[in-house]
């Protein structure tokens, strides 16, 4: 019988590739690369860590402890498997185009991407041992459970890392700021050597020179790069959304990843510029950011022509919360300033989120499935 002939069940079925890798013999790479990194940071780390803990007994928490050592650990082994997952996942079915971004900018991306992941991993990894340790009060552990506690850590936070930024898409970094910036700032809240901080303005937090300030001054840095990560991924959807005609014009991709930019260099300026250091430089930063932010919010409409109007609603709603916000301040005085600037810089990052999620959702092929699961 010729193939032509053959009855359509028998006929083998053509898959369909991008860049000449199916998702499927991509997804099975991942999974493979994701667990030599794991394996890779639990042995590296595990020995490590019987080294530090040869010979004695070591607390859950508390100085030199098992959950100190795991939370480094978590941290390092997060960046290096981070790095190196998100660099190989320009290679992924539709990231393609990120081989072609100026290699100064793809570094930028990376490391952010890589540090945000490990951030969070170590604060969880800490959280847990605090907890550990306060429902165990008194218990120590020997070189082998120590080691063995560490490896689990180091090796868990590369693997779910790995897998994590391979599949990274617009819409999980939109969701990751968000955990970040809750996570980094709870945590630099909980563990505040001053208690009445709050008392003064937000930015108190990153005054004191400790622990907590370096993690909140930290997390600004960090989270204002990520930002500016933003603006290469918002460039190709809105790029995206021109050649289909939907945005009326064609400078919006510019003007929006530009004034990304800047608020990201301005949210970042914060952090490098703590008040204690220069009030001056600290304020211009602040104020920067929130210039930005407003021309984003309230220029949509001319910039972003072409967008549902559902959209610009939001917008306008937005920016009509946040005044309402600040006129509760002042001249209402409800509240003090860092409760204005805590509720501020949620309703930014709230409408960061919302607006990338959104324009990702619109830029997404025409099935509403991919649009959904992108």
């Amino acid at each position: 019988m010729l193939a032509a002939d053959q009855p359509p069940a028998s006929r083998p079925t053509t898959r369909i590739r991008s860049g000449g890798v199916s998702p499927q013999s991509y997804g099975l790479r991942v999974e493979t690369e994701a667990i030599v990194a794991g394996l890779a940071a639990a042995v590296l780390f595990g020995l490590v860590a019987a080294i530090i803990f040869a010979g004695q007994v070591t607390p859950l928490w508390g100085g030199l402890s098992v959950g100190a050592v795991a939370a480094i650990g978590a941290l390092v082994a997060g960046i290096a498997a981070g790095y190196t997952g998100y660099w190989r996942s320009r290679h992924r079915p539709g990231q393609e185009w990120r081989l072609h971004i100026a290699s100064w900018k793809f570094v930028v991306d990376s490391t952010t991407v890589a540090l945000v992941h490990a951030i969070i991993a170590a604060i969880l990894t800490t959280a847990v041992f605090v907890l550990l340790q306060r429902s165990f009060e008194g218990l120590v552990l020997d070189v082998y459970s120590g080691s063995i506690a560490v490896t689990v850590c180091a090796g868990a936070a590369a693997y779910l890392i790995y897998q994590s930024v391979s599949e990274i898409t617009t819409r999980k970094m939109s969701t990751m700021l968000v955990v970040f910036m809750a996570i980094s700032v709870l945590t630099s809240i909980a563990t505040a050597q001053d208690p009445a901080w709050w008392e003064y303005h937000f930015s108190q937090l990153g005054t004191a020179g400790d622990f907590s300030s370096s993690l909140f001054n930290l997390a600004l840095i960090v989270a204002g790069f990520f930002v500016t990560t933003f603006a290469l991924y918002l460039d190709r959807d809105l790029t995206t959304l021109v050649e289909r005609g939907v945005l009326e014009h064609p400078t919006a991709p510019r003007t929006i990843s530009v004034t990304f930019i800047v608020m990201g260099l301005m949210l970042a300026g914060v952090g490098v510029f703590p008040l204690h250091v220069s009030m001056p430089l600290h304020n211009l930063c602040a104020s920067g950011m929130a210039l930005a932010f407003s021309v984003m919010v309230l220029g949509s409409p001319h910039i972003l022509a072409g967008l549902p109007r559902r959209f610009f609603i939001f917008c306008i709603g937005t920016f009509a919360v946040l005044i309402g916000a600040f006129l509760l301040f002042e001249p209402v005085g409800y509240y003090n300033l860092t409760a204005f600037e805590l509720i501020a810089f949620s309703i930014i990052f709230g409408w960061i989120s919302v607006f990338i999620r959104f324009v990702n959702a619109l830029a997404a092929p025409g099935d509403p499935e991919a649009a959904s699961t992108s």
